[in-house]
């Protein structure tokens, strides 16, 4: 039996991740495209890891399930990487909502049922959580513990409360921050860790389509004026996510984690300020 890496979303982040801690480990990743799993799955054993691909749609928690127990057929759940989403461009509001809110609530619920003592994950976020305005102590709190089957019906989260699929996009992501906390506290009364990241613009498939988009001018223009003056790429994305899943990381928990060249400073201090 080996350990066991869970790791959903198909894609150059998850996979640069992967890369970093999942050697000697049995990795399971699942992807709402099973084609996509399958070609990052020959990549990964061409390159020496262990890994099988499922085909799961994060936004079914019956789907959830399968994938731990394809995983648990394997050995003990070890670690999460979470790196399924859809960006602004690719779906409509409802989508985003069910896909990178609900599912990621229900994701980090039911591996924090499973995670052994020791174990650790982390979810992607992004920088568009940390660009919106504050929604005060009592929204933050509803994100953070409602129930999973309540979340979309909450009234901050009723399609008709939501402006266009770039707020939907913000709102799911500021709720990954908030239930990360909320979950960590759950994760760490079985003796396990979780936290987030919140990438800026990462040079990745998701990206370009966003690059190619009706807001691809506003994204350029994010990076080009933000300090780091690029995009970033996965692996630096990595960089930290190590850390953070790796012993040098033991006491962080229910953290998230900014890396965006410095555009969500520039938005609030710098060039990319909005015209009042």
């Amino acid at each position: 039996m080996k350990e066991v890496i869970l790791w959903t979303g198909a894609g150059q982040i998850g996979m640069a991740i992967a890369r970093r801690i999942g050697f000697g480990k049995k990795i399971i990743v699942g992807d709402k495209n099973l084609d996509n799993a399958e070609a990052i799955t020959k990549i990964m054993k061409e390159a020496g890891f262990d890994v099988e691909p499922v085909e799961t749609d994060i936004s079914s928690r019956e789907s959830i399930i399968n994938l731990i127990a394809e995983g648990q057929k394997y050995g003990e759940i070890t670690a999460l990487i979470n790196a399924a989403g859809v960006s602004p461009s690719q779906a409509p509001i409802e989508m985003i909502l069910k896909v990178d809110l609900y599912a990621t609530a229900v994701l980090l619920e039911e591996v924090g049922k499973v995670i052994v003592p020791g174990g650790v994950g982390v979810t992607i976020s992004s920088q568009s959580g940390h660009r919106m305005p504050q929604l005060g102590i009592e929204i933050d709190e509803q994100l953070a513990t409602t129930p999973t089957e309540e979340l979309l019906s909450l009234e901050v989260l009723r399609p008709e409360n939501i402006k266009d699929t770039l707020h939907a996009y913000q709102m799911a992501k500021r709720c990954n921050v908030k239930r990360v906390m909320f979950e960590s506290i759950r994760w760490g009364e079985r003796g396990a860790r979780i936290n987030s990241i919140s990438p800026g613009i990462i040079v990745t498939p998701l990206a370009i389509d966003e690059f190619n988009g009706p807001r691809g001018e506003f994204y350029k223009n994010m990076f080009a004026k933000c300090p780091a003056g690029r995009p970033g790429t996965a692996d630096e994305v990595a960089n930290v996510a190590e850390l953070l899943m790796m012993p040098q990381g033991a006491f962080i928990t229910g953290s998230d984690f900014l890396i965006d060249g410095g555009a969500t400073a520039s938005y609030f201090y710098g060039p990319l300020k909005p015209e009042e």
